[in-house]
């Protein structure tokens, strides 16, 4: 079985729990329990044996460089430039996502993946980019294809857990978000894990939690001002307006020309004239 066939097969497994999910009875939680556990352990299975087979690979890969040179250098030329091309499909993929034009950044990564097929990088920006346009289940079959070449790459561990989280799978949110703080492999990766983590709290209505991932979240990244504006709102769901008018202040103060920090001085401006705050409640 190829890895894509693989892949479909734990694709379908879970498309028909999911699906089984929203009319389940509670003869059936055991069961299902039983077969979500399962599922995982198998995944976590195949992941563990594929990354031990791409250790293997590694060993053709010094075995292949001890060949004598080819005598043929025009082909590999060839390939080069096929690289190149691809890299700077991957610019323009990234220069898009950045500026948020996802369907054009859809179309550029797809032709990185035309001249260097399976590439991580692009594989992982696609991903990206596809999760913008809302395109979940895209967005979740190509991570699950990164995650099984490269188990521990931190983007896409985080952004599954976002499409989990959008989805309404918190479980999952959690588990990956989890992974990818522990990892802490760079910087970014590990800021939008505690702002997910805190975005799967909020939705869970535990206040406390989610605002404290937001506060790791500014300590990590001070210009994310998102963070603001979602303290803002957990204390506004929470029904404490006078907390949630402070960091909606500091979020607007901080740079109020950016984004979230103009639309935290909007909602400042709605509570503090008695009118609902759009988008909070």
């Amino acid at each position: 079985m190829t890895s894509r066939e693989l892949l479909d097969a734990f694709l379908a497994r879970y498309g028909r729990i999911e699906g089984e999910l929203e009319t389940a009875g509670a003869a059936d939680r055991e069961r299902l329990r039983g077969e979500i556990v399962a599922l995982f352990r198998e995944t976590e299975t195949a992941l563990d044996e594929l990354a031990a087979f791409k250790e293997r690979i590694r060993a053709l890969v010094e075995r292949y460089k001890s060949l004598p040179p080819p005598p043929a250098p025009a082909q590999q030329h060839t390939i080069v430039s096929d690289h190149i091309g691809s890299s700077t499909y991957i610019e323009r993929g990234w220069t898009a996502i950045a500026s948020g034009d996802a369907k054009r950044a859809v179309k550029e990564l797809e032709r990185a993946l035309e001249l260097a097929p399976n590439d991580p990088h692009a594989e992982s920006l696609l991903g990206w980019a596809q999760m913008l346009r809302e395109q979940y289940d895209d967005a979740l079959m190509t991570y699950y294809k990164v995650l099984m070449k490269d188990p521990n790459n931190p983007l896409a561990r985080v952004n599954l857990g976002y499409i989990c989280l959008k989805k309404g799978i918190f479980g999952e949110a959690i588990e990956h978000l989890s992974k990818a703080i522990r990892q802490d492999a760079d910087r970014k990766s590990s800021l939008y894990a505690h702002f997910y983590m805190g975005l799967v709290y909020l939705e869970r209505e535990m206040y406390d939690d989610a605002r404290g991932f937001f506060r790791q979240t500014l300590e990590l990244g001070p210009n994310m001002l998102e963070a603001w504006w979602e303290i803002g709102r957990a204390y506004y769901l929470e029904g404490n307006n006078a907390a949630a008018a402070d960091a909606w202040r500091t979020g607007h103060q901080t740079n109020r020309f950016n984004l979230w920090g103009e639309r935290c001085g909007k909602a400042l401006a709605q509570l503090e004239s008695g009118q609902p705050v759009e988008a909070a409640g």
